[in-house]
């Protein structure tokens, strides 16, 4: 995309300078006196951070280094009207090779990854199997090392298959090439036995290309199933297994952040009250999160889940600013006949209060606590020392909104009294929403609340001493 920017500069000093100059009129000695004994006024450390939301594939196609797209077979036509659990796959007949490509969930690798392929070789040809060109074709660099794996087993197919031997390995190739079927790299393996099993294996690509595609063939008659096709450069950021693009990550390393706000935004409550986002489905095992539709119409794999955001904080050395549901979901997305805020039924909200306690033992506790423990089976046993969570998003400040935020509020505060919560006060930076929910956050004494603006750049001009009359004293402002 081409952007033209018009910038007029005005380069008054010197202008003003050269007039002086050409006149014989010249500056006054002027003295500037510092005095170090009486420093100003303090500036937080914290004060510039960044906000991270998965919105315009930011995060699976962006910033997660993940390089297949639909790698688990769990697109849904919730997610779009034409997508299916095949979408963006391409069934492959090589050398009069036939069978067929179907998908199955009776036996998954686990219950939140319900979805699989089932491949069927009939006549083997030079290969039947299945191919993805990732996110508008897989960019590769001659040299470079990538990371491909899947997770198949053996199909029993039945006497319906002849000469099919169950008994026997199913032989595969797996290979990278280009669109026109020139190979990069490739590899032969055997799939054997039923049980899922995860193969793995390295390429380093001949040449540079821009439009590649990952591509797995089978080789005999008989049938395999297969799921999590996955490729990764094997240079991510900082070299993290399931990591991020090292490119991307780097230049919002380079911004020097003090915090990440994440996952969202409007993410969080989600399209509907049981659409909001699970941070516990977001960790363990890549294979066993559950994938979901996103609030912006679209996949999201949770590949790049809560445990690879705080260790892209903690490696940029920036405080992670996790954002929960504050129990109701967006008052524009919701499952009424004319949309609308709505909240979680109130015999729920414990369930989701204790989410959120978890959340913070998750990040914080001992590796000897329940969810402190799962923290450490991923590889980090020291505590991530969060400091700050916000509760809601540019939530209309009702009845339904308060109560809930209340709920959770104050189970924060009896439990976690060292935790910084983060309010809201609506979307916009004046305006009904906003002035409740500034009345809200004084009666509950809150610490910090969330602005946000949505406005023309004038508006920050005309807006300079906006916060000079704020009270100094009552909740401080995170500026979103």
């Amino acid at each position: 995309m081409n952007r033209t920017v018009r910038r007029q500069l005005v380069i008054v000093g010197i202008a003003l300078w050269l007039a002086g100059a050409s006149s014989g009129v010249y500056a006054q000695k002027t003295t500037i006196t510092i005095q170090a004994s009486q420093p100003g006024k303090p500036i937080s450390p914290d004060l510039f951070g960044v906000f991270f939301e998965d919105l315009n594939y930011a995060a699976d196609g962006g910033l997660y280094a993940e390089l297949i797209q639909n790698r688990s077979f769990e697109y849904s036509p919730t997610e779009q009207p034409d997508w299916n659990p095949l979408s963006f796959w391409e069934f492959q007949k090589r050398g009069n090779g036939d069978g067929s490509i179907g998908v199955a969930e009776m036996r998954p690798i686990h219950e939140d990854n319900p979805h699989y392929a089932l491949l069927t070789v009939r006549t083997p040809g030079d290969g039947v199997g299945i191919a993805n060109g990732g996110f508008d074709g897989i960019p590769l660099k001659a040299g470079e090392t990538y990371e491909a794996s899947f997770w198949a087993y053996q199909a029993f197919m039945g006497i319906m298959w002849g000469r099919g031997d169950n008994s026997k390995p199913m032989p595969v190739t797996f290979r990278l090439e280009t669109k026109d079927g020139e190979v990069l790299a490739e590899a032969k393996m055997e799939i054997k036995g039923r049980e899922w099993t995860r193969f793995s294996t390295k390429f380093t690509p001949t040449r540079t290309v821009n439009d590649a595609r990952l591509v797995l063939l089978a080789h005999e008659q008989g049938g395999i199933c297969l799921d999590m096709i996955s490729l990764f450069p094997e240079k991510t950021f900082r070299n993290r297994k399931n990591g991020l693009r090292a490119d991307l990550a780097q230049a919002i390393a380079d911004i020097k952040p003090k915090f990440v706000r994440f996952p969202g935004g409007c993410l969080v409550h989600g399209q509907g009250i049981h659409r909001y986002y699970d941070w516990k489905d977001s960790i363990g095992p890549v294979e066993q999160r559950r994938a979901a539709r996103n609030s912006w119409g679209y996949h999201q794999t949770m590949g790049l889940g809560y445990f690879e955001y705080f260790q892209f904080c903690e490696d940029i050395g920036a405080r992670p600013l996790p954002v929960v549901t504050a129990g109701v979901c967006c008052q524009h997305a919701g499952s009424s006949p004319n949309w609308g805020q709505e909240g979680l039924p109130m015999e729920e909200m414990s369930g989701h209060v204790q989410d959120v306690l978890d959340l913070i033992e998750w990040a914080n506790g001992p590796a000897t606590s329940k969810w402190g423990a799962k923290r450490a089976a991923a590889g980090h046993p020291e505590p991530f020392g969060l400091k700050y969570v916000g509760v809601g998003n540019e939530d209309a400040i009702t009845p339904i909104f308060k109560e809930r935020f209340k709920m959770i509020y104050e189970a924060m505060k009896d439990r976690h009294p060292e935790i910084v919560v983060i309010g809201t006060v609506g979307p916009f930076a004046s305006g009904e929403d906003y002035d409740n929910g500034w009345v809200f956050a004084k009666e509950l004494e809150l610490a910090m609340v969330d602005e946000h603006y949505y406005v023309a750049p004038q508006w920050f001009w005309d807006n300079l001493q906006r916060y000079d009359t704020y009270d100094r004293n009552g909740a401080k402002v995170y500026v979103g």
